[in-house]
């Protein structure tokens, strides 16, 4: 995997970028002024990232993965990870039949469902999971692989399903392993 260097990183004019980012070569940026990547991350090939997205530390977003945070937005906090081929979604088109839909549509013959998403410190999304708008995956929480996320999460739990259901607590002890890695640093 071919990565950008520090030169071109910083050409993209991030909001705000940290240290030791990683970024493919092969990575899709849209609005970069609207995105903000905190230290020791890492985005990876044919990875598409747009809008307003805020990137803790320590997060990685593996390749095929969409992170699209539009006007609402949306958080990866700090250790949280996005497997591959994840589709992340703060804006969705109404598919009722009452509007028209996509992207060469005017507003005014659509109705846009937009609500920020935030997957908070500690979280995992399994491949291929999508998560809809308003979602707030909480803290420590594992998503299973292929599971799609329409409802907020409650923390540290393991979820699954279409549509996510929760199945078992997770385990905390990660906790301990964040304090002695930090520790270490």
């Amino acid at each position: 995997m071919a990565y950008l260097s520090d030169n071109e990183i910083k050409n993209l004019k991030f909001a705000r970028v940290g240290i030791n980012v990683l970024i493919s070569s092969k990575s899709s940026i849209y609005n970069p002024e609207l995105i903000e990547i905190g230290d020791n991350s890492r985005i990876d090939d044919f990875c598409s990232i747009s809008g307003k997205v805020t990137i803790g530390r320590n997060v990685h977003i593996s390749s095929y993965a969409m992170v699209l945070g539009g006007t609402a937005g949306v958080i990866l906090e700090d250790f949280s990870g996005v497997s591959f081929g994840c589709k992340i979604f703060s804006s969705s088109d109404d598919y009722s039949g009452k509007f028209l839909t996509n992207a060469t549509i005017p507003e005014e013959f659509k109705s846009v469902t937009r609500a920020p998403i935030k997957i908070s410190k500690h979280a995992i999304v399994g491949t291929n999971s999508v998560i809809f708008p308003g979602v707030i995956i909480e803290e420590g929480c594992a998503i299973g692989a292929m599971t799609l996320v329409n409802k907020s999460t409650t923390p540290w739990g393991v979820y699954a399903g279409i549509p996510a259901r929760r199945i078992r607590d997770r385990s905390q002890d990660l906790i301990r392993l964040e304090l002695q890695f930090n520790a270490e640093r």
